[in-house]
């Protein structure tokens, strides 16, 4: 290890919390150090895959020097977490999946305590990364669209398609909009700006009292109107589909995980695939875009730079979950 080298440990060893554990391994300037969970059964499964320090709560991170610690334990536990880390001071720099918090009241104290500690931090809205949303946003910055007018986006995937009501299937994911949702709401702040939600319309098909689909209006503050459309109840969506198409006046883009499709007025058409577009990492495991934002988020630190999406970038998506529960209830 030399002087250089990023000392990071990971709390929470499900699947995310694997995923990132082995890229951040293979990532040169990155010495892990720990892997941290409350449960002596996955600790004890990955003692032989990672050449960590093994401890089953944070406050045991204390004496170990870190430089970063990655949260990817359950959204509801994002909040105190984060919080005990900062107050603690284990680490100055903080990764965290997505949402950053289960409210926005709690991102927003998230977001002082980062500011106050002055290390890097980050959410794991991992389609910024993608290069088909990357083409978009190169094509927005470009005017190819001319004035952008209106969008609409949605997310979906046949998680609980089928299943019977009143199942407990969805419960420990949450809800439709952290779960599912928040990935197109980031994306479609990314491409397109702020915005307040209009109206909204939320669904338990599945589980009550949880929302399993979510439909809601929105408008920017240039004035672009959009909606969405979120389910996680969907037929025929193996695998989770994001997708943003937005009208301009020059002409009209769709783009999605693996396709962009541009219409210009001119009659000048054009598709770019994910191969077109040099979709290639160091290490793929899970999808490309996990190598991507790690390394984005390791080399903010080695360079003290910011990293994006940061906490208040993050918190906003928050908000506006906030906003369409919150819209929805007065609807009911």
């Amino acid at each position: 290890m030399s002087e250089e080298d990023v000392k990071v440990a990971v709390v929470g060893l499900g699947k995310m919390g694997l995923l990132h554990a082995s890229i951040l391994s293979t990532l040169p300037h990155v010495h892990f150090v720990a892997l941290c969970d409350k449960s002596h059964m996955l600790l004890r499964l990955f003692r032989k895959m990672f050449k960590a320090d093994l401890v089953d709560d944070i406050g045991k991170l204390s004496s170990l020097d870190l430089d970063a610690v990655y949260v990817t334990t359950p959204i509801p536990t994002h909040f105190p977490i984060v919080k005990a880390l900062y107050l603690n001071k284990i680490a100055s720099s903080i990764f965290v999946e997505k949402t950053l918090a289960a409210s926005y009241d709690q991102a927003n104290e998230l977001c002082q305590l980062a500011e106050h500690c002055q290390g890097v931090n980050m959410v794991g809205y991992m389609k910024r990364f993608a290069v088909t949303f990357g083409k978009a946003k190169e094509l927005l910055a470009e005017e190819v669209l001319g004035v952008p007018l209106s969008f609409g986006a949605y997310a979906y995937s046949s998680d609980f398609a089928g299943i019977v009501k009143d199942s407990k299937a969805s419960v420990g994911r949450g809800g439709v909009l952290e779960d599912l949702g928040a990935h197109v709401v980031d994306l479609a702040l990314w491409l397109l700006g702020d915005f307040d939600i209009e109206s909204a319309k939320l669904e338990s098909l599945v589980t009550s009292g949880c929302e399993d689909s979510a439909e809601f209006t929105v408008k920017t503050s240039y004035g672009i109107s959009g909606t969405f459309d979120i389910s996680w109840c969907k037929e025929n969506y193996r695998m989770p589909e994001f997708c943003v198409a937005i009208k301009g006046s020059k002409g009209s883009m769709k783009v999605s995980d693996d396709k962009l499709e541009l219409e210009q007025n001119d009659g000048k058409n054009h598709n770019w695939y994910r191969q077109d577009l040099g979709d290639n990492v160091g290490f793929l495991l899970g999808e490309p875009e996990y190598f991507r934002e790690d390394h984005h988020f390791i080399e903010a630190i080695l360079r003290r730079n910011n990293a994006k999406p940061d906490f208040s970038t993050a918190s906003k998506v928050d908000s506006l979950i906030d906003q369409v529960k919150q819209k929805a209830a007065k609807n009911e």
